[in-house]
């Protein structure tokens, strides 16, 4: 696969799937804009993409979408792939004392973020008729214990994709969604875990598969450039999941037990 010159944003690409994403475009000629909070992380990560542009910034702040977007435009001249893969996590109970502030964080990153940068890309997008990979999860499909919100974030992100897909179509921009199963990455770390808990967690979740293993981000980095590539041509508007049979196993994985 050649991205050859293609311009692709990412976000979360300071750490895990969506580094080892804009790492596999960059190998493959891409020109990457690398979005994240971490200024440092970023600076890692932008040492294994050849010359990428760095954009310190939280999508969750229309006013840093925006600044995603334009400055792409500006150093780039244009969009061929916006992978939205920035995603954060945190137990919810609905009794909880504050939870509809968490409830809010979650819903603000995970989905509204996607809306807002999709809105202001699909029209770049149309240009080159590019196309949109979203990431999401299994959670999108089954329910953890206490975790609603972002069990509820990721639902929201699936059929987002769906509608987009069906109405950006006729421009001929594809606009699909990953749902992946447990990937060894440091996002229950920054729910707030320990890396004991989060190792043990990883454990856990391994022996819960079909498969018995836990994905690395590069295998979902793979799966990314796939559907963003000329080879998935025909598909769009597809939920492509990829867990190692955990669906099949379980309907309880609760990312913190």
């Amino acid at each position: 696969m050649s991205f050859q010159d293609k311009v692709v944003i990412v976000t979360g690409a300071s750490s895990g799937i969506g580094a080892a994403t804009a790492i596999k475009f960059a190998e493959e000629g891409a020109k990457v804009a690398l979005v994240g909070r971490n200024q440092e992380k970023l600076n890692n990560v932008a040492k294994k993409c050849g010359n990428p542009l760095i954009i310190a910034a939280d999508v969750s702040k229309d006013e840093d979408a925006n600044r995603v977007i334009e400055e792409t435009l500006r150093y780039f001249g244009g969009i061929d792939v916006l992978v939205n893969n920035a995603g954060i996590g945190s137990r919810t109970n609905i009794q909880d004392t504050g939870v509809i502030s968490v409830y809010d964080r979650i819903m603000s990153t995970n989905l509204r973020a996607v809306v807002v940068l999709t809105h202001l890309a699909a029209p770049h997008i149309i240009k080159t008729k590019g196309n949109i990979v979203n990431i999401s999860s299994v959670a999108g499909y089954r329910v953890f214990q206490d975790n609603f919100a972002y069990c509820t974030s990721k639902a929201g992100l699936d059929h987002f994709t769906r509608a987009v897909a069906l109405e950006l179509a006729p421009h001929g921009v594809r606009v699909n969604v990953i749902n992946p199963g447990p990937v060894k990455t440091d996002i229950i770390e920054n729910m707030g875990a320990t890396k004991e808990i989060a190792e043990a967690t990883f454990n856990r979740m391994e022996k819960i598969t079909a498969l018995s293993r836990v994905s690395d981000s590069e295998e979902v980095a793979d799966l990314i450039l796939f559907i963003a590539s000329d080879k998935s041509k025909a598909i769009t508007g597809s939920s492509i999941v990829t867990d190692n049979g955990t669906m099949l196993k379980t309907n309880d994985m609760s990312p913190l037990d």
